[in-house]
């Protein structure tokens, strides 16, 4: 039968850096899930088991907050988990970084979650990004499925809406903002087709136009995964070791480089 756990999240459970629990609550972002029937009986004389926390070294694990150093909030989806780890390494004494304890998933969720995921304390810089789950496409069931029969997930002109609604909140809390763009879909995905790398250009270029004329940097990691993507990718999608260090490095750029304007226009006044 099927593993309770997809492969990807497997690997990062198996290198101690996400519970089991984690996984599989994580893989929602995982094409056709399987699904673990859970009896509702008890068995007699055993306690409930306890609520297993992210391990040490996960991604979802919310860290210490240095009050020296200025906060980074990191919003995605599974993608953005996979660099979390190695973008904290990188940015180590100069900012604190912190993500939701989840897949941020597509922007109907985003809208749904947002004001928790910020919570009351102030942010410096908030690097964000939503798309690939946002035109997944779906069967009626919610299971993935090429058209005809799958549709997107949230369909173009409703994504629009979503970004517009959530780039408003966002502005709100006064932070630097930094648009990610979504990255590739390769070979192995795009055969199956309910992703497809042509969708996720689309849905790049709206977020594109909507974003043009904003005060805001973009982050565009889709050019620069796409010559190399095969290399990147593990599964179509989520991303090697390697690709999750060129990832992270690009992300680390572009925080620094937010970070410093800050530093900068704060010197001015």
């Amino acid at each position: 039968g099927k593993q309770p756990i997809d492969l990807v999240y497997r690997v990062w459970v198996q290198r101690g850096e996400m519970t089991a629990a984690d996984a599989n609550r994580l893989s929602a972002d995982v094409s056709d899930p399987p699904r673990v029937a859970v009896s509702n009986v008890k068995p007699a004389g055993k306690k409930p088991a306890k609520k297993k926390r992210a391990g040490k070294n996960s991604p979802l694990r919310q860290v210490a907050n240095d009050p020296t150093l200025p906060r980074v909030l990191l919003i995605g989806d599974s993608i953005s988990i996979g660099y979390t780890l190695p973008l904290r390494v990188a940015l180590k004494g100069q900012a604190n970084v912190h993500r939701p304890a989840t897949n941020c998933g597509p922007t109907t969720r985003g809208i749904s979650q947002l004001d928790k995921w910020l919570g009351s304390g102030a942010w410096d810089v908030i690097h964000f990004n939503w798309g690939i789950h946002d035109l997944t496409h779906l069967n009626a069931s919610g299971k993935v499925a090429p058209p005809p029969e799958g549709k997107p997930q949230v369909p173009l002109n409703e994504y629009r809406r979503n970004l517009r609604e959530l780039l408003g909140r966002l502005r709100r809390t006064g932070a630097r903002l930094i648009w990610a763009s979504t990255t590739p879909v390769g070979s192995k995905v795009e055969a199956k087709g309910f992703r497809r790398n042509g969708e996720v250009i689309a849905y790049n270029e709206a977020a594109g136009e909507l974003l043009k004329g904003e005060n805001l940097r973009t982050n565009d990691l889709y050019s620069l995964v796409k010559p190399q993507a095969e290399r990147c990718l593990s599964d179509g999608v989520h991303f090697t070791r390697h690709g999750e260090a060129v990832l992270a490095k690009a992300v680390a750029q572009t925080i620094q480089n937010s970070l410093a304007d800050q530093k900068q226009a704060g010197s001015k006044e």
